[in-house]
């Protein structure tokens, strides 16, 4: 069930910090900081670049949240295949309440956009309020967050809830980011330089970066408990998202049934969820969310290796040289480069 929302007059991107309780300015002004892709600010915490108009959320969030065990995170760096994986994971659990054909036109990805569905801790609930009431959210409960895993609420760890981990290529995910920022900048202000989003992105300057650290997180967590954390690249999902699903539901404790398995569930929800019919929906297509973005903006292009139309053989060739040496000994590698 989704909790009430408060609609916002402009983008969140643009929120003053006069909307930040004082302890949490003074904690900012110490902090290191510099201008992100947008020419707004980054503050350093935990090792990690945070957008500083979204803090209060961050710290809420840290201090307030109590997991459940039979709670669902959803964790993603920005652009990484979030809003399909969303859409995925509501259908995957509510599959029940919609399985004959009078409720699948009811459904609700009919009608609301995955953010809507499938709310951020720091970035929607924790921000709007220090301690929200999130009693009207049934079990189990479906969540996202951003945040890097050493910055998870301590809860989170404690209570042994589901952790789903989405990342992606940092190529493709780069230029995903950087077509994303380009919309939230004032009309008339052109395009941020490629190059120079590039340069911030190398040196780990991007939202809720490193990007290597951000992943390394949660691939290390992954190994070390395997049970509690399931770590998934957006590409494999993409190549066979078919066995990727069925492992989703394995691992949230709701596997498909051996009827599910024949009567089309799986390809039911994949079809719901895919890129053609979600970007398809009227909600979609005209609809903003409460930061007032727009819908259509989560729905770009969804397309595996799609970077190759914009980074020159240079450009890409130095993403490839930090993430070979940040990962190295790690055991994780990026497909499709």
């Amino acid at each position: 069930m989704q909790a009430s929302q408060s609609p916002r007059p402009s983008h969140a991107i643009y929120w003053q910090d006069d909307d930040m309780p004082q302890a949490c300015k003074d904690l900012v002004s110490s902090l290191p900081s510099e201008e992100d892709w947008i020419a707004t600010s980054l503050c350093l915490y935990q090792g990690f670049w945070f957008p500083t108009w979204l803090f209060k959320g961050v710290l809420a969030c840290q201090n307030h949240f109590q997991a459940q065990p039979s709670d669902i995170l959803l964790v993603t760096k920005l652009k990484s295949g979030t809003t399909w994986l969303k859409a995925i994971l509501f259908a995957l659990l509510n599959r029940a309440k919609y399985s004959d054909s009078d409720s699948q036109r009811r459904h609700p990805l009919l009608t609301q956009n995955p953010h809507d569905l499938v709310p951020f801790l720091e970035l929607k609930l924790y921000l709007e309020q220090e301690n929200p009431n999130l009693t009207a959210f049934e079990s189990p409960r479906l969540f996202a967050t951003h945040l890097p895993y050493s910055s998870l609420p301590g809860s989170v760890r404690d209570s042994r809830c589901k952790l789903v981990y989405l990342c992606r290529n940092p190529k493709d995910m780069f230029i995903s980011l950087w077509h994303f920022v380009n919309k939230l900048r004032p009309e008339g202000k052109g395009q941020t330089p490629l190059p120079k989003c590039l340069d911030k992105f190398c040196q780990g300057l991007s939202p809720y970066g490193p990007y290597w650290d951000h992943v390394l997180g949660f691939h290390k967590a992954s190994l070390e408990m395997p049970e509690q954390v399931f770590f998934l690249m957006y590409e494999e999902m993409k190549e066979d998202p078919r066995v990727h699903v069925s492992r989703l539901a394995d691992f949230l404790g709701c596997p498909f049934s051996d009827e599910e398995l024949r009567d089309g569930t799986v390809d039911g929800i994949l079809r719901m969820c895919s890129f053609d019919n979600l970007s398809s929906l009227e909600v979609n297509k005209s609809g903003k969310l409460w930061t007032g973005q727009e819908n259509k903006w989560f729905f770009r292009r969804g397309e595996v290796g799609d970077w190759v139309n914009y980074l020159s053989a240079e450009l890409a060739d130095r993403i490839d040289q930090v993430m070979d040496e940040k990962l190295h000994d790690s055991g994780l590698k990026f497909q499709y480069k």
